[in-house]
């Protein structure tokens, strides 16, 4: 029975990473304009995602991505999560990350990162016992 629930949360929580994601994704089009005069356009960027949980809590799945190409990182654990460096095209637009981690008690808590060209530009964080943190940075 406790598997079966299980199943049914990691299963949940993933489709909620996923759908973070495409509402990010979405969102940060919707901004869209010809205007290359923006900061950052044109350039390739180096990014790292970072996450970290509270003490006692594990970090289980992590969907990380440039624009529309994302990438998942499933069977994790830990407290602390960190992805291999990505570097984006020139011209693209946005940076996400969810994740996902299971709390040891109501008061744990969760931090998602993104780093571009080694600085900190979006953190989102998430509490509770059913942990998921997501973060959007457009470039």
């Amino acid at each position: 029975m406790k598997k079966m629930t299980l199943n049914k949360l990691l299963r949940g929580t993933f489709v909620v990473l996923l759908t973070a994601m495409l509402i990010g994704f979405v969102s940060s089009c919707s901004n869209d304009d010809d205007d290359d005069n923006t900061p950052g356009a044109g350039k390739a960027h180096k990014v790292v995602f970072k996450a970290e949980a509270s003490a006692g809590s594990n970090i289980s799945v992590a969907v990380y991505g440039i624009d529309g190409d994302a990438t998942s990182a499933s069977s994790l654990s830990g407290t602390t999560w960190t992805s291999p460096e990505v570097t984006s095209e020139s011209g693209a637009y946005s940076a996400n990350v969810a994740v996902s981690a299971t709390g040891a008690n109501a008061s744990s808590t969760l931090k998602v990162q993104i780093w571009v060209d080694g600085e900190l530009k979006k953190e989102g964080t998430s509490s509770g016992q059913v942990l998921s943190a997501s973060a959007n940075y457009a470039f």
